[in-house]
């Protein structure tokens, strides 16, 4: 396990890169993990950083924030099937219906939405 752990951190400063894990990760992603946080937090936190790659231990909607925050980086996500189910409550087409039916409502969402739901 050591000699992964060195590897990683090696890559890390060849690659300018940093690791964000969220709260949920097992503790060996959180051990190696720059930064450990929520969701939102993490995000933040990629703006902040000056490592030009970040890597999202999260799911979709956090790597798509960080993204959208730090457009200048470049964002990866490891496990790509990493979801949330509560970014998943509601489609972008679901929301065009409902604004469809109430034009002039206010849509407020949560951070835990998807990069198309909160364009």
């Amino acid at each position: 396990m050591k000699d992964i752990v060195q590897e990683i951190e090696k890559l890390k400063l060849a690659k300018n890169a940093v690791i964000l894990a969220h709260n949920y990760q097992p503790a060996e992603i959180q051990d190696i993990a720059d930064y450990v946080g929520d969701s939102l937090g993490l995000s933040q936190q990629a703006a902040k950083t000056d490592a030009s790659i970040i890597i999202f231990c999260g799911v979709h909607f956090m790597a798509e924030t960080a993204s959208i925050i730090s457009p200048g980086k470049r964002v990866l996500l490891p496990n790509l099937d990493a979801g949330c189910s509560l970014a998943s409550s509601i489609t972008a087409a679901q929301l065009r219906e409902w604004k469809s039916q109430h034009p002039k409502a206010v849509v407020v969402s949560y951070v835990n939405t998807s990069a198309e739901i909160k364009a």
